[in-house]
């Protein structure tokens, strides 16, 4: 009755709900890996930059280091630096009002930022499907297993426990590894989905307190002019 004997008694299809399972636990596991990780790095990383961008540092200093670095920007990084390089080339451009100037920054920024937020949802609606359809795919099996085990039973004058029990067992693991699958993607998803909300309220106030920031300084530019 050990489980290893259960799944090579099992029926063929039984066999392939209880792979395909396993297979779908295994990848989302490695998904669940590599987001807890990329989020964490998201967070220390604009954490990091935030302190950087309020320390009172030159903002054309702060976008030549950004640019010169070897590292590839990403989080808020990526959206000072589309929302300064618009500002600054606007800036340029003869004629152009301090409105148009603004519109094409905060353009630039709400791009960025659209990019930004994909890339930290990556996986997630993957573990959202393995979550919700995981336990029933593992219920398939099950019925099917418990199926075969009564239509087997019909060529026989008597039955016993010990005749169904084996097949109605083997049956039952496809439901266990279902739910095997589900509860950690439900789990994860759910605390990712939170995660990524902070992430996302963050940058936004981000990009609200630099457009603030450029305002003055095209609003400035033109007094002065």
């Amino acid at each position: 009755m050990s489980i290893l004997n259960l799944f090579l008694e099992a029926s063929v299809v039984v066999q392939l709900v209880m792979i395909g399972l396993l297979i779908l636990s295994i990848v989302s596991w490695g998904m669940i890996v590599e987001r807890s990780r990329g989020l964490k790095s998201a967070v220390v990383a604009g954490n990091k930059f935030e302190e950087r961008f309020w320390s009172g540092i030159d903002l054309s200093k702060l976008y030549s280091d950004l640019t010169s670095r070897q590292s590839q920007p990403s989080g808020m990084e990526l959206l000072f630096m589309a929302g300064y390089r618009e500002f600054a080339r606007l800036r340029k451009q003869t004629g152009t009002s301090p409105q148009a100037v603004m519109d094409g920054t905060h353009r630039a920024m709400r791009v960025a930022f659209s990019r930004e937020i994909d890339k930290v949802e990556v996986h997630l609606s993957f573990l959202a499907t393995v979550g919700s359809t995981t336990p029933y795919v593992g219920l398939f099996g099950t019925v099917w297993g418990i199926m075969n085990s009564f239509i087997a039973l019909g060529s026989v004058k008597q039955a016993t426990l010990s005749m169904v029990a084996p097949g109605i067992a083997e049956a039952l693991i496809a439901t266990a590894m279902g739910l095997f699958a589900a509860i950690p993607a439900v789990i994860f998803y759910n605390r990712f989905t939170h995660q990524v909300q902070r992430i996302e309220t963050q940058y936004e106030n981000f990009v609200e307190e630099f457009s603030g920031i450029l305002h003055r300084k095209a609003h400035t530019k033109a007094a002065a002019q």
